[in-house]
């Protein structure tokens, strides 16, 4: 599968005790304008609820075709917002 990003995040293979942890982690270390991909076992909608929540308008996120048809594939990209340093 080909995806718009050059980090895929398998979510599903973290434990779920830390799933939500390591995501925002690694969300949050994105440079502006750049993109991961999140694979998952299902639609993480309590997540994007949650990021929306704690981070308004930061991350856009992109429904994409999945590996196959158990998995749901989203590509999540850091977006600026106010405060942040201007691209150069």
């Amino acid at each position: 599968m080909n995806y718009d990003s050059a980090l895929i995040l398998n979510a599903w293979m973290l434990p779920s005790a830390i799933r939500h942890e390591v995501i925002f982690q690694v969300l949050h270390a994105l440079p502006l304008l750049q993109s991961v991909t999140l694979i998952n076992d299902h639609d993480p909608k309590p997540l994007f609820y949650q990021l929306e929540a704690e981070n308004p308008g930061m991350f856009h996120r992109t429904s994409v075709d999945p590996p196959n048809f158990q998995y749901f594939a989203v590509v999540i990209t850091r977006q600026p917002v106010s405060g942040d340093l201007p691209l150069l």
